[in-house]
């Protein structure tokens, strides 16, 4: 954990926020949360930063010691570092920093953290929601009771249905992958995991028996993808991976659409042999028309496994919560290196 070099400057923070809207900083920081960051630090400006570039920007860059940002932030770049000399913390108040923070922020000591975990939470639950409901055949019955009526939906649900004993499989153990196998704890599935980071030890110690992916799209009557997209794992589900679930299973992806192939995911499931329940697609949005959207196996739904509504406000507290380490001269709670980094969504 990085502890701060100057934990007492003799003055106040400065901070500023850089996201897509004002809109979106409100819905995240709530007034008890802002109350919160006003207590230890002072805002640089009333309106958060949409970009870098303009002389306006550049003022406020250049008097901040904390950056919090949120979706939509420009990129940090060596040049934005350069606006803003006194920057010491990135508090990023949503998951992967990615997309917006240049390598530089490291190599000048810059502190990064994320929120990634109080957003991995509702993804989690979402993905327990939709792995319970598809070991009851839950959502392909609804499907055919609407166009079928009960007989029919009651005489479709198989024989193996249910959620005693059925075999789950997790594919990577990410902070989300490791939360939903804690969730997953009080019930009665045999879990599996495949990811190549963990040690059988390891897996063990998370409720989980590790198996190579193959074994695992064979066994598994449910499917649960979390992998972090990379150069690796782009396209991990294929044509062989799908054709080894076994007839009835059900595969749900809340991770992202380009690690499945598409055209074989449709061939699959069109066919009636296994079921999906997607968050994420390829491509998002999917047209009107597209087959997956038509078809009675299928739930997709619109991107919403992730912080919605009034789960976007955790989010938030974390962000703020780093601010007041800073400010106190402790250890952050949820700093990311450069290896998880590289790793990340």
């Amino acid at each position: 954990m990085y502890v701060p070099d100057q934990p007492s400057t003799g003055r106040r923070l400065v901070v500023a926020f850089a996201m897509t809207s004002d809109a979106l900083r409100d819905s995240l920081f709530l007034p008890d949360t802002m109350k919160r960051i006003s207590a230890v630090a002072d805002l640089a400006s009333d309106t958060v930063l949409m970009e870098f570039d303009s002389p306006a920007a550049r003022d406020v860059l250049s008097r901040i010691d904390v950056l919090i940002t949120g979706w939509g932030c420009p990129r940090i770049s060596a040049t934005v570092l350069d606006a803003a000399p006194r920057l010491r913390l990135i508090a990023h108040a949503a998951g992967t920093v990615k997309a917006h923070v240049d390598r530089e922020a490291w190599a000048r000591g810059v502190v990064v953290t994320t929120a990634a975990l109080a957003n991995a939470r509702p993804v989690a639950e979402f993905t327990l929601a939709a792995l319970l409901l598809a070991g009851k055949n839950a959502l392909p019955a609804a499907s055919q009771f609407r166009t079928g009526g009960w007989q029919a939906a009651r005489a479709a649900v198989p024989a193996e249905a249910g959620n005693y004993g059925t075999t789950v499989g997790i594919i990577g153990a990410s902070k989300i992958g490791r939360l939903l196998l804690e969730l997953l704890r009080p019930f009665s599935f045999r879990v599996l995991l495949a990811d190549p980071t963990v040690t059988a030890e390891q897996a063990g110690d998370l409720g989980a028996e590790l198996v190579a992916l193959p074994e695992l799209m064979a066994r598994s009557r449910i499917v649960s993808l979390h992998a972090p997209i990379l150069p690796s794992t782009i396209g991990m589900i294929g044509r062989s991976e799908l054709a080894a679930m076994p007839d009835g299973g059900t595969f749900i992806n809340t991770a992202r659409g380009v690690l499945v192939d598409s055209q074989a995911l449709r061939e699959e499931v069109a066919s009636g042999r296994i079921n999906a329940v997607l968050d994420v697609t390829t491509p998002e949005p999917l047209p009107d028309d597209d087959l997956l959207l038509t078809l009675p196996n299928v739930t997709v739904t619109p991107h919403i496994a992730g912080s919605v509504g009034n789960e976007l406000p955790a989010m938030a507290e974390l962000a703020a919560t780093e601010v007041e380490r800073l400010a106190a001269g402790v250890p952050f709670g949820y700093p990311v290196s450069l290896a998880e980094l590289d790793s990340m969504a």
